[in-house]
């Protein structure tokens, strides 16, 4: 870099290539269409239920059918989730970290379900939650018993061929799960694993009627689970027991289903318990 020089010493600049300089006069360098997909983003952060199609549209001052285009990339890329009953939008689990307090939030309401479950049914009890084409499993609660069926916590299964997947895909739209598959793939786990989209929707009509989903030996070849999806809250989520087919036979599914189905019930209308601030 040349040193500065005094101004009465400055060469007359070549008028063929003008100097680029960065001038005090407000000008403006941002990107607008960063800037809408930052209003938007805003919007859905400081929002609790999730927000409409025109709140995002006057946010981000565009028409709505801009803004839908908007709200579909950032949903594509998992940053924005649509709540397939109320159409309301939300951040979506993209972005992690401001999804860490509801999940820890969930966890915390959900564990003494499981742990009551696990010692009713003294079988295993999982958490599940939608992340990206997969399931995560957030909480597990072991089986005592020596033998038994059991995944680690933050390891990923299927959606198509699990009974925590099945149970949250029974209430996406069907183009989004339509989507999932395609870009996951159905490979086939076991004998008996549902691999053509036709049959897993035609599945997901029957977890919706009976309020349920089973894996019956589809991602292990000797394990069965049955999955009730936790409605009601922002995440898509279910909770599940699972077990060694030899201890689960068919005849006890529906027992262990309705089981289930009170424990979500439970945990839906249970108060958040609310974390006090460290002190100062």
């Amino acid at each position: 870099m040349s040193p500065l020089t005094p101004a009465s010493q400055t060469q007359t600049k070549s008028p063929t290539r003008p100097e680029v300089t960065i001038e005090a006069e407000g000008r403006e360098y941002g990107v607008r269409s960063i800037e809408r997909v930052c209003a938007v983003l805003n919007l859905l952060q400081e929002s609790v239920d999730g927000v409409t199609l025109k709140e995002v549209a006057d946010a981000a001052d565009l028409p709505k059918s801009s803004a839908f285009r908007y709200l579909w990339t950032l949903e594509r890329n998992r940053y924005v989730e649509r709540d397939a009953e109320t159409g309301l939008f939300r951040i979506g689990l993209g972005f992690l970290g401001m999804q860490s307090r509801h999940l820890e939030v969930l966890r915390e309401r959900v564990r003494p379900s499981l742990e009551r479950l696990r010692d009713t049914l003294d079988e295993t009890t999982n958490l599940g939650l939608l992340d990206g084409q997969n399931v995560i499993y957030l909480e597990i609660i072991e089986s005592r018993r020596s033998v038994r069926l059991a995944a680690s916590r933050g390891s990923h299964d299927p959606l198509h061929s699990t009974a925590l997947g099945k149970a949250i895909a029974a209430h996406l739209p069907e183009a989004r799960v339509r989507e999932m598959l395609e870009q996951a793939g159905m490979p086939r786990r076991t004998a008996e694993t549902i691999t053509t989209v036709d049959d897993y929707l035609a599945e997901l009509a029957k977890v919706r009627r009976l309020g349920y989903a089973v894996d019956n030996r589809e991602n292990e070849p000797d394990g069965r689970c049955v999955a009730v999806p936790i409605l009601g809250t922002r995440l898509p989520a279910a909770v599940s027991v699972s077990a060694p087919e030899a201890r689960f036979p068919m005849r006890d599914v529906e027992k262990a289903a309705q089981t289930l189905i009170a424990v979500a019930s439970e945990i839906t209308l249970s108060p958040v318990t609310q974390v006090d601030s460290p002190s100062a």
